[in-house]
């Protein structure tokens, strides 16, 4: 019966150890772009994922994207705007709809901390192998899944 018992805790450890985990990570990431960039995980964030969609994305779409407050979304957008990293254009059709893109200067600017990013994450997971790296991410996929099976309701 205690194996029974200690199950639920032990998927509460695996989450805390989850959760210490991207905490370390995500705190390291902040520390880094503030130190070589002068810039925030969000703004960071925001500028990725309009990379990923060059048309722009509506504002609406970017919030879900990022699953953030449209109003998140908006103070990080305009700061992106004042920097002259990103733009917005209003649909003329409907005035409450915005798209928004990275400028040329986004697009540079975002290229030289996506390398930089991308070095920090190699440095950070150097110590697993590849079989070690793919395994973890098999692993974190069934994870996804089964949460989207089993919804919390």
């Amino acid at each position: 019966m205690s194996g029974a018992l200690s199950a639920p805790k032990d998927k509460l450890r695996l989450w805390i150890r989850l959760l210490r985990a991207s905490r370390i990570i995500e705190a390291e990431l902040r520390e880094r772009l503030v130190k070589e960039f002068d810039t925030t995980l969000p703004r960071f964030d925001v500028m990725a994922a309009l990379h990923r969609t060059p048309h722009g994305m509506l504002m609406s779409d970017l919030s879900r994207f990022l699953l953030v407050s449209n109003g998140n979304v908006t103070g990080v957008v305009t700061r992106l705007i004042e920097d002259g990293l990103v733009t917005r254009t209003v649909d003329q059709l409907d005035r409450r709809s915005a798209t928004v893109r990275l400028t040329r200067k986004g697009r540079d600017t975002f290229l030289k901390m996506a390398a930089a990013h991308e070095q920090w994450m190699d440095a950070m997971f150097a110590d697993l192998s590849d079989n070690q790296s793919d395994d973890l991410m098999r692993l974190l996929t069934h994870l996804r899944r089964s949460i989207e099976a089993h919804p919390l309701e």
